[in-house]
């Protein structure tokens, strides 16, 4: 069987992941998220799309056990302004630092939640101005988070004070 040019392997690849955020975040955010020259990166060992990178940053991995997207900060910084509120958890000025570093987000800290998040779903952690603090995982619903006054809400995955200092560039 011949073997595919690189070059349509690239936009079949770029078209996966596109679907991929359309699909985890609606429709658009993959032509928002990865632009044309957004680069992909294969597993070594298993051949699958794992990294997408642009200019050398680190936008998303492709999770394993369910094959959706984690963001980092420069992929969720891309995303933010296509996203609106949707996806979005807005926490209390003294959650701020904390969070920005990496910390759980509170649920008595959250002041806004999309009510349509789910448990599990991708979220953009926010202060109250909206500038973007953290990326990380749903724990609770959104509902349930203006809900609760106890337990954490969202497990942060990278703050933009921790992304500052830890790395996150493509190899």
């Amino acid at each position: 069987m011949p073997s595919l040019p690189p070059e349509l392997i690239k936009k079949l690849d770029l078209r996966r992941v596109r679907a991929i955020a359309d699909y985890q975040f609606g429709p658009g955010a993959g032509e928002a998220l990865f632009p044309d020259r957004a680069e992909i990166i294969r597993s070594k060992r298993t051949g699958r799309v794992k990294h997408v990178c642009l200019d050398g940053s680190l936008l998303a991995t492709i999770r394993a056990e369910d094959g959706l997207l984690s963001l980092t900060i420069a992929g969720a910084k891309r995303l933010s302004a296509f996203l609106g509120d949707r996806y979005k958890v807005v926490v209390s000025e003294e959650a701020v630092p904390f969070v920005a570093k990496g910390r759980s987000a509170f649920a008595k800290h959250v002041i806004k939640a999309d009510p349509k998040i789910k448990s599990g779903d991708e979220v953009l952690v926010v202060a109250p101005d909206g500038s973007l603090l953290a990326v990380g995982r749903a724990v609770l619903s959104g509902w349930e988070m203006m809900a609760f006054k106890r337990g954490v809400a969202v497990k942060i995955r990278a703050g933009i004070s921790k992304e500052r200092s830890r790395s996150s560039q493509c190899l």
